[in-house]
């Protein structure tokens, strides 16, 4: 089986490569590196890396007519949700035009696709989060991950394009980028801490949220390669925390190690205060089973974080800097 990853850089598109690279099947690793690092790419006898701005549609045209995948694993996104108000053309065109151009191959090469949207969609509703939940997102990262699951739905009822929807939530693991200033929240609290710098939570720091690792995520994926049409499946962790705990815990763990900070709070930002998910369905169709234990987690992720060099942290070209956060501005 020839299995395209889109954003195989990043953390679930870095890890699951290599999970895919040790059950035999041969990858084709697809990254621009504007938001992964070359050092987190697999290497394998079967693995080919292809540097590539999926905006390009006529050069995911060559790749698509070179390799005829018979799957598609699309993890490449910008996920930054609280972010993606001031940057709107750029998160449409890396979360949604991407899309579009890679959906138009799946269709004409008959590609199977797993779609890796996001909690995101559900926007400010009561939580836990169903699959029938309609969405309601709040901002345009979510917004563009929604539009991406209608289309493919559309593509399926008028092509017949096979697909699955995942909707992934707070995910931890090595490969993570943590120099990344709007994403990724404990990974930005391990960063601060490792710099020596004050842990900064946003708001009164009682959002809650479910962190789990990505380990528990591959099997669920293998299932979908082959197995189901027309899913979607939330997977994640059902505990969840606040960000006070989270934030604490990192202290914690940062102290144990030598690295003492203090926790301080920022200006609230728009955001949903309360989410995480159900995972019944996944429990029931793909006997997905999580067992993080957040402590456990953020302790590997910070010992794998000491040992890696100093990376600069990029800041964004913002295109909207009306009411910008005061610890975003440049």
């Amino acid at each position: 089986m020839i299995i395209f990853v889109t954003g195989c850089a990043g953390l679930l598109g870095s890890n699951y490569s290599r999970h895919l690279l040790a059950a035999g099947h041969e990858v084709v690793g697809i990254d621009d590196l504007s938001g992964g690092y070359k050092a987190f790419v697999p290497k394998g006898e079967k693995f080919t890396f292809v540097k590539l701005n999926l905006e390009r549609r006529k050069k995911v045209a060559e790749l698509f007519k070179e390799h005829q995948p018979d799957v598609l694993v699309h993890f490449a996104a910008y996920a930054a949700e609280g972010l993606s108000p001031f940057i709107r053309n750029y998160n449409y065109r890396n979360n949604l035009i991407v899309s579009a151009n890679l959906i138009n191959e799946c269709i004409t090469y008959e590609t199977k696709v797993i779609f890796t949207s996001s909690m995101a969609v559900y926007g400010d509703q009561t939580p836990p989060f169903t699959e029938d939940k309609r969405p309601q997102p709040i901002d345009p990262y979510g917004i563009a991950k929604y539009a991406v699951e209608c289309d493919l739905k559309l593509a399926h009822e008028q092509f017949g394009l096979r697909y699955n929807i995942v909707r992934p939530h707070n995910v931890l693991g090595v490969y993570q980028n943590i120099w990344d200033r709007y994403r990724n929240v404990i990974g930005i609290f391990i960063r601060k801490a490792l710099n020596g710098q004050p842990i900064l939570v946003y708001g009164d720091g009682e959002q809650t949220r479910a962190f789990s690792d990505i380990k528990y995520y591959m099997e669920p994926f293998d299932k979908l390669l082959t197995d189901h049409d027309g899913e979607t499946f939330n997977i994640g962790a059902d505990k969840h925390f606040s960000l006070n705990e989270v934030a604490i815990s990192v202290q914690t763990i940062a102290a144990k190690y030598g690295y003492h900070v203090n926790i301080e709070h920022g200006e609230p930002r728009h955001e949903v205060k309360h989410a995480y998910c159900d995972h019944t369905k996944a429990k029931t169709i793909l006997s997905f089973e999580d067992n993080t234990n957040l402590n456990e987690l953020i302790e590997s992720m910070f010992v794998w974080a000491m040992k890696q060099p100093n990376r600069k942290v990029k800041d964004m070209d913002y295109e909207v800097t009306k009411d910008i956060y005061d610890y975003w501005k440049n």
